[in-house]
């Protein structure tokens, strides 16, 4: 990855992140960072100076930067904040309505899903077109609000590990089909311009999810991206 912008180290360093690759309380060695990463110190430092802006890493003098830790209320009111903000989102496009474009290619992402469901198992390489799925999805009605504010109030329930939509606990079949179901009939609200089931079927679809995941938590049942590359486990000591 030659001559990489300080943007594009930020980002990939967040996704490692927020999708869990890279974990709570471990150590980034800026040498191996920026060897895996194919970049100079200098990008680097200011990209980890900028996730520590955000709140994803801590810094300490003689110790370097780490992964922040977030308790489980944190994960839990980051849900419960996605889903009241997301739910919002839903019914404000239910209420204005979807064009045919909008619908059509939301309807393609789906498929994907029902694709991957469609084996009757959980396959580990459907999870990454799944997670992609899954934030476009919901990406797409939060842009589709075209309200600023709940789009920079949702990214900032997104800058809690675990609590973003790029967190996909790919180990249960029944409870994957139960939420990729919950798109099906979001998307059936929204293009029935009905406001207060969209509002609500997201708001359940959120909660949900932020449920399950506590559950898996506090069992240490968390699964995550099956397939970390091989740079990925070279970024942590």
């Amino acid at each position: 990855m030659s001559a990489t912008s300080t943007e594009e180290v930020t980002n990939i360093l967040r996704e490692h992140i927020m999708c869990g690759q890279i974990h709570p309380g471990e150590r980034l060695q800026q040498e191996r960072l920026a060897r895996a990463l194919g970049v100079s110190r200098t990008p680097l430092r200011t990209a980890l100076a900028n996730l520590a802006n955000e709140g994803l890493l801590q810094y300490e003098a003689n110790r370097g930067y780490t992964v922040r830790a977030f308790d489980r209320k944190d994960i839990i009111d980051g849900y419960a904040a996605r889903a009241v903000l997301e739910g919002l989102a839903a019914s404000s496009v239910a209420t204005a309505g979807i064009d045919f474009s909008t619908l059509e290619k939301m309807e393609r992402w789906l498929d994907i899903g029902d694709t991957a469901l469609a084996k009757g198992k959980l396959d580990p390489k459907d999870i990454d077109a799944y997670r992609r799925m899954n934030v476009c999805f919901h990406d797409e009605i939060i842009a589709r609000a075209d309200n600023r504010w709940i789009s920079e109030l949702v990214r900032q329930t997104q800058l809690i590990p675990f609590a973003s939509n790029r967190m996909i606990v790919w180990q249960d079949f029944d409870i994957m089909y139960r939420t990729h179901d919950d798109h099906h009939r979001i998307l059936e609200a929204l293009k029935r311009r009905d406001p207060i089931r969209a509002d609500y079927l997201m708001r359940e679809h959120v909660n949900f999810a932020g449920e399950y995941l506590a559950q898996c938590i506090e069992t240490g049942r968390i699964i995550t991206a099956p397939d970390v590359s091989a740079s990925t486990t070279e970024l942590v000591q």
